[in-house]
């Protein structure tokens, strides 16, 4: 029987402001965020601040080692606590607009010049905390508390590399592109293989790309496409909901976050990891080859956007052979959007 080919969702989807403020509460607000290492914050008091979809986002080290996940909000007038990137708070977090003091756990510890006469209790201030997980050394965050487990969620990704050394790695490098397109048009790009022979001659290359796969092994898509003779490509390339690559190689492993910035422009995040020791001079090479591709798949997708925001497509048609998981990831934004 012949599977019929899906329509896409409206070109109006990957334009609209209005769209993209129901997909952080709808989406980003309720969706595991892989935020960092366990390396990147090796002592008490080693905090990290990233932005993921306009959300302030905050992890510290606590005194007896645990990892805390909170927004980078303070409780008085929405000062920040910690500048973006990684950094050391030593005993306190200080916000640095008016130096409200919070503990490691998020405990507001001293409010400045607020004196006993004030009718005002600490313990209705402490910080707003996110659900934080770790898995096989990489920290996620969730800003629902109810959230399911990671586990349940990575499931299928924990199967296929269980295998794998990956508590071997620790954090190398981080390298920022900030692109013009929607986040869904960058994310429908990487979850297909059926562009690889026209935009990536060096990838196309080293693989056969009338052999590449697309599993859904939902909420993963798992990527597969055999090396040809000689090319040094082995591992796993993966996705998980709502817009993280998974790049696992022999000797390294490279996390690739989507993250938006707004409706129109996507920060792309790619978080190198390599086993402690390994050349400076192999990590550059892992690099620049993802760098390749990147300024193709950059190239494309900003190409594509200009026309999705021209008003002159509105819809098309999804391959069923090559494009599964684009259409499993229109259909999980459908439900998240009661479209």
């Amino acid at each position: 029987m012949n599977r019929i080919a899906p329509e896409t969702l409206p070109a109006a989807l990957y334009r609209d402001p209005a769209v993209y403020e129901k997909e952080r509460t709808r989406i980003f607000a309720h969706a595991w965020l892989m935020l960092a290492h366990e390396s990147q914050l090796p002592a008490p008091g080693d905090t990290l601040a990233a932005t993921a979809a306009g959300y302030p986002l905050l992890l510290v080290r606590g005194e007896g080692g645990r990892l805390r996940g909170f927004h980078n909000v303070c409780r008085h007038r929405a000062g920040p606590l910690a500048e973006e990137g990684t950094g050391h708070c030593g005993r306190a977090l200080v916000c640095r607009y008016h130096g409200w003091r919070y503990a490691l756990d998020g405990r507001l510890a001293a409010a400045r010049d607020f004196g006993p006469a004030e009718d005002f209790d600490p313990r209705d201030y402490a910080l707003h905390g996110l659900a934080c997980e770790v898995w096989r050394g990489f920290v996620f965050v969730n800003l629902a508390r109810d959230s399911a487990p990671l586990d349940s969620v990575l499931r299928p990704l924990a199967a296929r590399t269980a295998e794998m050394p990956l508590e071997s790695f620790r954090f190398a490098r981080q390298t920022r592109h900030a692109i013009r397109c929607n986040w869904k048009t960058y994310v429908e790009n990487y979850l297909e293989g059926y562009h690889v022979p026209l935009m990536h001659p060096a990838l196309n290359a080293a693989v056969d790309a009338t052999r590449y796969e697309v599993d859904v092994e939902a909420p993963v898509i798992i990527h597969r496409a055999p090396p040809r003779d000689g090319a040094p490509m082995a591992g796993l390339w993966a996705w998980t909901w709502p817009c993280l690559g998974i790049n696992v190689y022999p000797g390294g492993l490279m996390m690739e976050r989507m993250w938006p910035l707004d409706h129109a422009r996507t920060m792309l995040d790619y978080l190198y990891f390599f086993p402690e020791g390994t050349p400076e001079s192999e990590i550059a090479r892992a690099a620049a080859s993802s760098e390749q591709t990147t300024t193709e798949d950059i190239w494309i997708t900003e190409a594509v956007q200009r026309n999705l925001d021209a008003g002159i497509y509105d819809t098309g048609r999804l391959s069923p052979k090559h494009e599964e998981g684009v259409a499993w990831f229109q259909q999980q934004l459908g439900r998240a959007l009661d479209l």
